[in-house]
């Protein structure tokens, strides 16, 4: 039997997934005692951790006002449809393979509001950046108010690191600043290039292009931008509190500015293409616990797990209640990624 291209494709990018998870599951699981580990777990701050979920579903709120008004030059959005497609689209993303949440929110959300799904679209693609630019910013004012010298070489190379992605994520904000200003010209050019596939393929992809730069409207319209910009400091402090809520609960004793760099670990170990960030989520926090504030690696481990835990069991819980509300299974969301439906209005 032959495997055609597209199943290679799946079948290595599947392999080169499974590997990558295995060896940051080994990395965070060496040197481990499980009996130091589980007596960690036994003794965590019961109060301490019941202020880390309050902390996540406060972000999640603060993603859905910002998202509201990342909404507002393509059309309004109510609350409540906007948290369930962010809920469910998260939920998505944690249970499975290949963040497929961040086409199901805009899809959601675009069926009961009647918006334009690849405009809709597009703001997922801003709020991405709103979210660097965030998290960098906290970790900037970290390393302006600290002490480097009490970290070491390797504190050098993190902030090296965090310049570099500082400066791509304002690029990236001024090429869509610029997509954002010409949309029209933008499909002109997308037509242009279109020419060289089937015809009805070339306008589909011409039309899908000039629609997603029209949903970066928001781009183009200074007071919701601000508004989703400011919201995006709340949002992500309310992330640090988190981190920082579960580490004290562990009694990890380090600032609340310093969950500002844990943030920037955990930014890059969830960016890694594992299943629910599984492994690079684990393996981000232990090396910056251990490596910048002292931490035990028995400690370290302990405070990674019952964070990840607590980051995604109880939104996961709460998408899957929204989901058998709407009559969606997990099945039902990854046959919906694939749809028909989806391909024609995105065109790609």
């Amino acid at each position: 039997m032959t495997i055609d291209r597209p199943q290679r494709r799946a079948r290595v990018r599947t392999a080169v997934v499974v590997a990558l998870t295995a060896a940051l599951l080994w990395y965070f699981f060496r040197n481990v005692q499980i009996s130091q580990v589980w007596r960690n777990l036994r003794n965590a701050h019961l109060g301490l951790i019941v202020a880390t979920v309050i902390a996540t579903f406060v972000t999640y709120v603060l993603r859905t006002w910002r998202w509201q008004l990342l909404l507002r030059p393509v059309g309004r959005a109510r609350f409540g449809p906007a948290f369930r497609a962010t809920v469910i689209g998260f939920t998505a993303i944690f249970l499975l393979p290949g963040r497929v949440g961040e086409v199901l929110r805009p899809y959601l959300l675009s069926r009961e509001e009647r918006l334009n799904f690849s405009a809709a679209f597009a703001t997922i693609i801003v709020e991405r950046l709103l979210d660097l630019s965030a998290a960098l910013l906290l970790f900037g004012y970290f390393v302006a108010t600290v002490d480097a010298r009490r970290f070491g070489p390797d504190f050098h190379a993190v902030t090296y690191a965090g310049a570099v992605a500082a400066a791509a994520a304002i690029g990236a904000l001024l090429v869509l600043f610029l997509c954002a200003g010409h949309p029209e010209r933008l499909g002109r050019w997308a037509a242009a290039l279109g020419k060289l596939l089937p015809e009805r393929l070339g306008a589909a992809v011409g039309r899908a292009v000039q629609t997603f730069a029209e949903g970066l409207g928001v781009m183009r319209q200074p007071l919701p931008l601000i508004g989703a910009l400011v919201l995006s400091v709340p949002m992500w402090l309310s992330v640090a509190a988190g981190i920082w809520f579960c580490s004290l609960a562990f009694d990890l004793t380090f600032s609340f500015s310093g969950s500002f760099l844990v943030v920037m670990f955990l930014v890059v170990g969830v960016a890694l293409p594992t299943p629910g960030g599984i492994g690079g989520f684990e393996a981000m926090y232990q090396l910056a616990v251990t490596k910048f504030f002292g931490a035990s690696n028995d400690v370290a481990v302990a405070a990674a797990l019952v964070l990840h835990a607590l980051s995604t069991i109880p939104v996961s819980i709460l998408g899957v209640i929204f989901m058998g509300q709407m009559g969606l299974t997990l099945g039902g969301l990854r046959r919906i990624r694939a749809s028909e439906e989806i391909r024609n209005e995105t065109s790609f």
